[in-house]
């Protein structure tokens, strides 16, 4: 995995920095819309973020559950299942990685296990903050446009809220998959063009998707709460389709599939092995599809007399910019992701450059007591791999 270093450390005590901010935010604007008399609005969101908490704590707690010992922090598993109903399980897992991340880094450990455990501690933060990202954030995001188009209105802080929230959203994707990438064992990492690339696609393929939504909700405020499960039933279903297989038991499995099923709902999602070309272009037509119909649905009903005029150029702009995000992930799955570097490494050829990749996460960097469930099916997914004589398998869980 990429080794502990000042920049790492100071990323990780910025996340830190990051989580606390984002509660004083969402504090800060339920009290703005509760003292506006806003009551419903302030349930929703309140709602939200209760119900994106519980859920990213419950996961917490189930990973800590099956971590193996030499991963888990010590402290009694009371004082742990205490901090978690404190809704501080994420906050300590931070500072947690934050304190071992500092130990490292001072004593300028050179020992595999060590960076190892960062590796494994870093992503489970970063899967966390994925998982809030699309549970609390994005629906957020969503509410707030809806406002913002309700009351035609925009005060420069809104406006600046819904830049900075498009860009964390899809920041919370690029470290996801950086952080997925921290698990092999090669030089091929990601460039800062393929970085940048990356970010690019997500961004301009979430942006459409949330605009129609909240443009469904200025319509038919209502819809949106029908539309919504009938889409999350239909994703859901097609990722209990695909078998995955990431958590200790069955119960918590389902509860992983819902909330990756809430994640498609605005962005592409890959939990299972194989070539995801057949799945990818399953998920992004029927997203487009149903993005075009929620925009058509506002251009049917939307009267001249209504003052939204301003909106027409915005939302013709919208199936350019998710073509342009589509060409943009095929460019970066063409020419720069790191798998095409490796393939161009001299001396092997595109199995043994894979084989070389797999035995490496396998047997150099995910040594046994380091090892549980949700770390082999990341790698399992992740990394490609290349049984004798057998079918190719491509790209893992977030590609």
């Amino acid at each position: 995995p990429s080794r502990v270093g000042p920049l790492q450390l100071l990323l990780l005590a910025g996340g830190v920095a990051a989580a606390v901010l984002d509660v004083c935010a969402d504090g800060w604007a339920l009290a703005g819309w509760a003292r506006g008399g806003q009551s419903g609005r302030t349930a929703l969101a309140l709602a939200l973020v209760v119900v994106a908490s519980g859920i990213g704590q419950g996961c917490s707690w189930f990973w800590l559950r099956g971590d193996p010992p030499a991963l888990r922090p010590a402290l009694s598993p009371a004082l742990l299942a205490a901090i978690h109903l404190l809704q501080l399980g994420f906050l300590f897992r931070c500072l947690y990685a934050l304190k071992m991340g500092w130990q490292v880094c001072r004593s300028k450990a050179e020992e595999e296990e060590e960076h190892s455990r960062m590796a494994f501690l870093s992503h489970d933060i970063s899967m966390l903050r994925l998982f809030e990202t699309f549970l609390e954030n994005t629906p957020q995001l969503t509410l707030l446009l809806y406002v913002v188009l309700r009351t035609n209105k925009a005060e420069p802080s809104q406006g600046l809220g819904i830049c900075t929230s498009f860009l964390c959203v899809t920041w919370s994707l690029l470290d996801y998959h950086r952080s997925l990438r921290s698990f092999l064992h090669d030089k091929y990492k990601l460039s800062l063009g393929s970085s940048i690339v990356y970010f690019l696609w997500n961004l301009f393929l979430i942006c459409p998707r949330i605009l129609v939504v909240a443009l469904f909700a200025l319509l038919w405020p209502y819809g949106v709460a029908v539309h919504f499960p009938l889409v999350w039933l239909a994703m859901f279903l097609w990722v209990s389709l695909q078998g995955t297989d990431f958590m200790e038991s069955p119960g918590p499995e389902q509860l992983y599939r819902a909330i990756v099923a809430v994640i498609l709902y605005f962005s592409w999602f890959n939990v299972s092995p194989g070539r995801t070309l057949y799945r990818s272009i399953i998920y992004h037509s029927f997203i487009l599809v149903d993005s075009a119909l929620l925009a058509m649905s506002w251009f049917w009903c939307w009267l001249p007399s209504d003052d939204y005029s301003y909106l027409t150029p915005v939302v013709f702009a919208a199936l350019p910019c998710y073509l342009l995000g589509l060409v943009l992930r095929v460019t970066y799955y063409k020419w720069l992701h790191p798998n095409m570097w490796a393939q161009q490494e001299a001396g092997f050829d595109d199995v043994d450059a894979t084989e070389r990749s797999y035995r490496l996460a396998f047997h150099s960097q995910l040594e046994p007591n380091l090892m549980n469930r949700r770390m082999q099916w990341l790698a399992q997914t992740q990394l490609p791999i290349f049984p004798p004589g057998g079918q190719r398998f491509l790209n893992g869980a977030a590609a």
